[in-house]
């Protein structure tokens, strides 16, 4: 069995090789990839539904479905994106070639979560294959099912070299991070977030972080509380409430948590019938450690809240019932630590701007949701807060566009994936500037050279204090536009002299 340091070593000769910067190289693994989960979509989510037991139809549009919409985007575009980028010019740079270069990094690790294992994992797996760079996949243990099956497939598909997978616990990653990687993307926790960071800076190795926190709901009263109560609950039971962008505590007025909790009553029953357990739709909790830990939650927070929707929990199953607690207070131990499960606390706010004041008392979130048909309000709350994304009248669901980045700020992480933004994160814009050596260009620079006087230093001011009205890249088109015209307009006055002669 291969050590750490060999697996990387590995990866690194091949990357050096210039193997993955080949385009037709990329497009072929990118094909394979699709063709893993073309064939082995019932493994997957048979996998799934062992580690959490995931619905079909969770499984499919928040793993699967989303893993394999990337690639194809990927796959449609990346050559367009890996080409070089010819930036604007100013009036300094009017004679040079200037150009960005989408170079890969090299040799990438990647660190996926448990909560969504597919799509965590593999996603940003296939945007750093698009990008050119060999990969390391580190699979979550807690998740030990899908794990196995990714280290099971994952080389009967790809490049062996180039993107191996390793299996292990906090061990294994914590020896993995030894390693040097030239960029490392972690899906995790802020806690283990941060010793990612850490084990990163030794080598000045750049990191997305993609992490989490309290991703808080304002709810207006112009909002449609009945449509804002499915839409709100959808995104908190989604996955057992174990999503980085979960709904984690709603604010809104007393009035307005009264209608919510008799609607939510109804939607709950509506969805999951009167023996929520019985239910083949709703997820279970990870884990043992996780099932404890939200357990004790709700045990401490029947000391000062209301519990009025749900509670019951059942420890052989890890199952938790969907549960809305009332009168909750900021200094709550539920409002202390991102809840990661299937339960919503309410706190009472009275109008938009104390909302706005509970939310930046906390650290910045994930995401931030906003339920109004209040237009100004909405853009009050949006201009005065901060966080890593934001859905109106909606949750999660900014996460499907992939032409909007995806991640936080702050203690929620940094960097950001989806679509285009996955190629970029696993590229290098390296910059450059041709320059000719002419005697024409020379001239225009001759103001840079000693001796110094005033009036080169004039000179250089306006040189780079100015820009040109238009884009050198569009000068290509201008002129044959303009070759166009002046040719139609020549025909026309030879056509003209024509007729003339035969006139006369």
């Amino acid at each position: 069995m291969k050590t750490n340091a060999e697996i990387v070593a590995t990866a690194r000769k091949a990357f050096n090789s210039g193997r993955t910067k080949s385009l037709e190289f990329r497009e072929r693994q990118l094909r394979n990839f699709l063709r893993l989960f073309e064939e082995n979509t019932p493994e997957i989510l048979k996998a799934l539904s062992s580690d959490l037991r995931k619905s079909k139809q969770e499984a499919v549009m928040s793993e699967t479905a989303f893993v394999v919409g990337e690639c194809q985007t990927l796959l449609e575009n990346f050559k367009t994106w890996a080409r070089p980028e010819r930036p604007s010019k100013g009036l300094v740079n009017i004679m040079d070639e200037l150009l960005i270069y989408n170079d890969p990094y090299g040799v990438v690790l990647v660190i996926g979560a448990w909560n969504y294992p597919i799509q965590v994992t593999l996603l940003p797996v296939a945007a750093a294959i698009a990008a050119g760079n060999c990969v390391v996949i580190k699979p979550s243990e807690l998740a030990p099912a899908t794990a196995q099956l990714m280290a099971d497939l994952v080389p009967k598909y790809l490049d062996n070299e180039c993107y191996p997978v390793i299996l292990g616990g906090p061990k294994e990653t914590a020896e993995l991070l030894e390693e040097r990687f030239d960029y490392i993307f972690f899906t995790g926790s802020t806690r283990i977030g941060k010793l990612v960071h850490a084990a990163a800076n030794k080598y000045l190795t750049p990191v997305t972080l993609e992490l989490g926190g309290k991703s808080p709901v304002y709810l207006d009263s112009s909002a449609d509380i009945d449509v804002a109560a499915r839409r709100i609950l959808w995104g908190k039971c989604l996955n057992a409430g174990q999503t980085c962008v979960a709904p984690d505590y709603l604010l809104c007025s007393k009035e307005v948590s009264e209608k919510f909790v008799e609607h939510a009553r109804s939607i709950l029953k509506e969805w999951y019938g009167d023996d929520v357990q019985k239910s083949p739709d709703l997820c279970r909790i990870i884990n043992d450690n996780n099932f404890q830990r939200l357990t004790n939650l709700l045990k401490s927070s029947k000391e000062s809240s209301k519990i009025v929707v749900g509670g019951k929990s059942d420890p052989q199953e890890r199952f938790i019932q969907p549960t809305i607690l009332t009168d909750v207070k900021q200094n709550d131990p539920i409002m202390q630590e991102e809840i990661f499960g299937p339960i919503l606390p309410i706190v009472h706010v009275n109008d938009a701007q104390e909302a706005i004041k509970f939310i930046n008392a906390n650290e910045k979130p994930l995401a931030l949701y906003i339920f109004s048909q209040n237009r100004n309000m909405t853009e009050s709350i949006l201009n005065s807060t901060s966080s890593g994304g934001v859905s109106v009248n909606d949750t999660v669901m900014h996460l499907a566009a992939d032409t909007l980045p995806f991640g936080g700020v702050g203690s929620s992480g940094m960097g950001a994936y989806h679509g285009k933004y996955s190629f970029d994160t696993f590229v290098h814009k390296k910059s450059i500037l041709v320059k000719d050596l002419g005697k024409l260009g020379e001239k225009l620079s001759y103001a840079r050279y000693p001796p110094y006087s005033d009036s080169k230093l004039n000179y250089i001011t306006r040189m780079l204090s100015a820009r040109l009205p238009f884009s050198f890249k569009y000068v290509p088109y201008t002129i044959v536009f303009g070759l166009g015209v002046a040719s139609a307009i020549l025909l026309k006055i030879v056509a003209n002299m024509y007729e003339k002669d035969k006139l006369h």
